[in-house]
């Protein structure tokens, strides 16, 4: 079940100049399933990334950051579903090189052009031989009209498949950004989500494209959770073809702004996409906290109550039991946090209820109110923290007993 999201057609994802893709079966975990994707850069693509911060970090995730140092271009990348590669040690590291190998060899280009990327079982050996020979049909397929099948080939447990385009005019040329993403479990990001990737066909520097990518990851990804458990395998990749004749050496640049805005939004959505379909997930949920010292204390505060279980179960069974929402903001490790100024609302449409304030129930609150609130798909809870200026948000959702279900089931 999704809320509220379905993936786009194939004509509504543009393509951009100088990305092909190619899918294939290569029964990595499960026969007859598309769980093999290749992407391809024409010369002179500019490409950037942002990794996962889990110490247990796979075998890719060590490749790709090594690659990105090493190659003055990348030239390909290649994703599969099914396994991780991570909790893999030194055999883990020769499959993910392995892979590169044989992508670098049907192309024709080095081993540290190609940055691989797998996400699926954890602790388990990568079935590098299936792999490469299904490596061929992916050559074979590439086309630059494919992100719908390959938005489908990268998913795990995704009930639909994660995909946005945007098309705008930009110093009087026309720019077009495409990306794809997959998630929906094992999601608190620490850079960014499970797998992602974007591109635009305009040029942006090195320098600029890491910075934009670090942004981009920071504004989108970054804000959202599914049940708080960040992956060995999370990875965000930007990338910038230069073939629309539009470029960018520097943020100051006439245009850059707008396409900053236009890349940001297009991971944004991707981001809130994988909410929308996280496992087992009823309900949408926006957490808005203001009223703070500085952003970092408005998302510790808008984490606390994404992450717990106690707060997404009662969203679950649309039951306001909202103390949960005054505890969870008072663990989130604001030291000097007054209470008496907290103000909680909740929202949905245009129904907004006050719930909390001078430490404690609302004196116009109903416990009827907030029910009736919490039985929309989409809900906001908003903080005002009452001590300043700043504001953050973050996007989460409800914990159902599906989630266990698919979680207890995964390797079944």
């Amino acid at each position: 079940m999704t809320v509220n999201y379905a993936t786009p057609s194939p004509a509504a994802l543009f393509p951009v100049d100088g990305v092909r893709l190619g899918t294939a079966e290569a029964a990595i975990r499960k026969p007859d399933h598309k769980d093999l994707m290749l992407l391809t850069l024409d010369p002179g693509s500019v490409v950037a990334g942002v990794f996962t911060q889990n110490r247990f970090c796979a075998a890719p995730v060590l490749v790709c950051r090594a690659h990105l140092e090493a190659a003055d271009r990348i030239r390909a990348l290649v994703i599969n579903t099914g396994n991780a590669n991570a909790g893999t040690g030194e055999a883990g590291l020769s499959a993910a090189l392995s892979t590169c190998d044989a992508v670098a060899g049907l192309l024709g280009v080095s081993r540290d052009q190609v940055l691989p990327f797998s996400t699926g079982v954890i602790l388990e050996p990568l079935p590098v031989d299936r792999l490469v020979a299904a490596l061929p049909r992916c050559v074979s397929e590439l086309c630059a009209e494919n992100w719908h099948a390959a938005a489908h080939a990268i998913m795990t447990t995704d009930t639909v498949a994660k995909a946005a385009s945007r098309r705008m005019e930009v110093c009087g040329k026309r720019v077009v950004i495409t990306g794809i993403a997959k998630g929906a479990g094992m999601i608190h990001p620490d850079m960014a989500t499970m797998l992602g990737f974007v591109a635009t066909d305009a040029a942006i520097s090195a320098p600029l494209l890491q910075k934009l990518v670090h942004e981009a990851a920071d504004e989108s990804f970054n804000t959202i959770t599914v049940d708080g458990d960040t992956s060995t395998n999370d990875s965000f990749v930007l990338i910038a073809t230069g073939k629309s004749g539009v470029a960018f050496a520097d943020e100051g640049e006439e245009g850059y702004a707008a396409l900053r805005s236009a890349i940001v939004a297009v991971a944004a959505e991707l981001a809130q996409a994988i909410v929308r379909d996280a496992e087992g997930a009823t309900k949408f949920i926006t957490l808005a906290v203001e009223g703070g010292k500085d952003r970092d204390e408005c998302r510790r505060v808008a984490y606390a109550i994404g992450h717990s279980p106690l707060v997404k179960t009662a969203f679950f069974a649309s039951d306001p039991n909202l103390g949960r929402i005054l505890a969870a903001i008072g663990y989130a490790g604001i030291r000097d946090l007054d209470v008496d100024k907290v103000r909680v609302w909740l929202a949905a449409e245009n129904d907004e209820v006050l719930v909390a304030e001078k430490g404690g129930r609302a004196v116009a609150y109903r416990e009827e109110d907030g029910a009736r609130v919490m039985k929309s798909a989409e809900i906001t809870v908003r903080v005002d923290l009452g001590r300043g200026q700043a504001a953050a948000k973050v996007y989460s959702c409800d914990l159902s007993c599906d989630y266990v279900r698919i979680n207890a089931d995964y390797r079944s």
